[in-house]
């Protein structure tokens, strides 16, 4: 059965996969046809036909390879003396017939993200709640009720900016003495020292334990996180402990000593300053700290500390955060490009074709431990991605992309002068050749990442 529901899901991703090239490529044929130029064929797929049928002045055909799609145009790689070939159409029907892969692709992201949008039970809002108990965040700015518009520059329209913007926080060394790091060390050594009673105490019954812990836990913290010194601070991270005794109606042994708060010669925080809506006005909060935690010997991670507010599920709400998520997903991968660009990400960062499958894969994984439909409505997400990023990819003003091409419809619209083909023949070849060895290299260092672990797991 699991082997059945793997190729069920792999055959949904492929699906999926095509069903964004078609749109893509029906993008073009639709305002090609609209302005009057003859398309010549229509392929779903590459290589060699498994079927095909004419249909006017159009062949329709199914390619064996599902990896992609193409709609042929009179005159598009080639001057043509017909008068209804792309290279004979105005200017400005070329610009739209070019622009219009990527906008189909926008909005199939968009239209993938409403599927995925209706089927959650829930949606939250970016207005803090509330702090989890060791929350960094409690002492270092961030209040409850803010209404968090900015992480780090990055603007924030919904809870998936908001991740993706603490994501993208600098992971920077901040000042081991401080008392804000002293009181997060308070804080966090608190709940670990809770966590280690419970078993120390027997605490079988969970129901009972997590009563104390709610009890005792966040109402400590939050007068830890209130503190001006290190000693209010300690000493409140002490009436911890004895209120969880007292609470557990345990003595204390009589060797008792309250543990000390290590203080360490360096300190690691992914820090940046948010802005926030306070009290009807807008606040910027400098050098916010949030949590920090070690995902590896020498790696780090940082996670989110505070609760968000609920949002009431509704037709509103539903389009509000369909059309925010797009745009989310939109402004990831261009900051994504702009990370590239400045350094902080890599080439060896990218993912090909196999990295793309290795990554459906982990989200179908991800999904079924919860049931089928998850799954799917994983797989769903990581295609809204796809075509939005092959939408604004695509668009770039690089030779052999459609952006490449708009460029030169955008100079021939100004010198009112047909470039000449040989020089576009030789721009998009070495366009098309740079292209290709990205990727080549790509899809070979995810098949290296593949066989030595490289790619981060997901499950």
């Amino acid at each position: 059965m699991q082997v059945l529901i793997t190729i069920a899901l792999i055959i949904i991703g492929v699906l999926l996969f095509e069903f964004i090239i078609f749109a893509h490529e029906f993008g073009h044929f639709i305002t090609a046809k609209k302005s009057g130029v003859q398309v010549n064929e229509f392929a779903l797929g590459m290589g060699p036909k498994l079927f095909s049928f004419v249909k006017g002045e159009t062949r329709y055909s199914l390619r064996l390879f599902p990896i992609g799609g193409y709609c042929a145009m009179e005159g598009e790689d080639q001057d043509s003396d017909n008068p209804r070939a792309f290279n004979n159409a105005k200017v400005w029907k070329r610009m739209i017939i070019i622009v219009a892969g990527a906008v189909m692709n926008i909005l199939v992201g968009f239209l993938l993200m409403l599927i995925v949008t209706a089927f959650q039970t829930e949606f939250i809002d970016t207005t803090i709640s509330g702090f989890a108990p060791y929350a960094y965040t409690a002492n270092a700015g961030l209040r409850e009720g803010d209404k968090v518009v900015s992480v780090g520059g990055y603007p924030v329209a919904n809870s998936r900016d908001l991740a993706l913007g603490i994501q993208l926080l600098p992971c920077e060394e901040v000042d081991p003495q401080s008392v804000t790091v002293f009181k997060q060390d308070c804080c966090t050594d608190a709940t670990n020292y809770i966590y280690t009673m419970r078993d120390e105490l027997k605490l079988i019954d969970d129901e009972i334990a997590s009563t104390l812990y709610y009890q005792v836990l966040p109402p400590g913290a939050k007068q830890i996180n209130a503190a001006t010194s290190k000693e209010e601070a300690y000493n409140l991270f002490k009436g911890i402990i004895d209120s969880y005794y007292t609470a557990a109606k345990v003595e204390k042994p009589k060797d008792f000593a309250y543990p000390e708060i290590e203080v360490r010669d360096k300190r690691l925080r992914y820090t940046g300053d948010v802005s926030v809506i306070r009290d009807g006005e807008k606040q910027e909060l400098k050098g916010v700290q949030f949590y920090t935690y070690k995902s590896g010997e020498d790696k780090t991670a940082v996670g989110i500390d505070f609760y968000l507010l609920p949002k009431e599920k509704n037709f509103g709400t539903v389009m509000e955060e369909t059309f925010t998520g797009t745009v989310s997903l939109a402004k990831s991968v261009w900051k994504s490009l702009e990370l590239l660009v400045c350094g902080r990400f890599h080439l060896t960062d990218m993912s090909g074709p196999v990295g793309i499958t290795k990554a459906v894969s982990d989200v179908a994984a991800v999904g079924l431990q919860t049931g089928f439909g998850d799954a799917v409505l994983n797989i769903v997400i990581i295609m809204a991605l796809i075509t939005v990023n092959l939408g604004i990819v695509n668009m770039l003003p690089f030779p052999a992309l459609d952006g490449g091409r708009f460029v030169f419809l955008v100079i021939e619209a100004i010198t009112h002068r047909h470039l000449p083909r040989k020089v576009e023949y030789i721009v998009n070849g070495i366009g098309l050749a740079l292209l290709i060895l990205l990727i080549v290299f790509v899809s070979f260092n995810d098949i290296f990442k593949l066989f030595t672990g490289g790619f981060d797991s997901m499950t």
